[in-house]
């Protein structure tokens, strides 16, 4: 559990007690490859996190499938929808190779932040790190070529490149996997 205590740290440092408390909240879950986590359409009452693995959230469309996230390690799944308004999810989450994932139920996590001020505290950082995150997503898709999304994924994640199957990398960048192609020839 020493990739979920940083990852946890990382986002806000708790007081001691307060962390030990929120990590026995936790259930350790072994995942196989290909399984999802997150239905959409469902409510979800778990919030997981990655400890071994790699996974992507999707959202089914008449196309098909397109890609809008990928967790690593220290990744954390979830279903905001779900989370903050108790309603069925738009996305679907799998784990693309054999995971470990800490999972902790929504009402326990809820329960915690009303009770801890600390991990309250916690909660809000990681909210704001995920609206953040999700704004790049969104500047990125608006404002930035296929090239720039894909030399930033280069950057920032290089594993994914390795690990995840082309296609679902097309669809996260918002290109066909031809078009994914070309920019990769002309990378090299």
């Amino acid at each position: 559990m020493t990739i979920i205590s940083n990852k946890i740290d990382e986002i806000f440092l708790l007081p001691t007690t307060e962390k030990a408390l929120f990590l026995s909240r936790f259930e350790r879950v072994e995942v196989q490859k290909g399984a999802v986590v997150i239905n959409a359409e469902k409510i979800e009452r778990y919030v997981y996190f990655i400890e071994k693995g790699i996974a992507r959230a999707f959202r089914e469309t008449d196309k098909g499938q397109t890609t809008i996230w990928f967790g690593e390690a220290g990744g954390v799944m979830l279903s905001f929808l779900s989370f903050f308004k108790n309603k069925p999810g738009y996305e679907s989450i799998e784990v693309l190779e054999d995971s470990t994932l800490y999972r902790i139920s929504s009402n326990h996590l809820q329960e915690l932040y009303s009770l801890h001020l600390p991990i309250a505290n916690w909660g809000r950082k990681f909210a704001e790190q995920e609206l953040l995150l999700t704004e790049q997503r969104f500047m990125d898709l608006q404002f930035k070529t296929a090239t720039e999304r894909y030399q930033d994924l280069i950057k920032h994640s290089p594993s994914i490149l390795q690990r995840v199957q082309l296609g679902h990398i097309a669809s996260y960048l918002g290109i066909t996997q031809v078009s994914l192609s070309r920019i990769r020839a002309a990378a090299k």
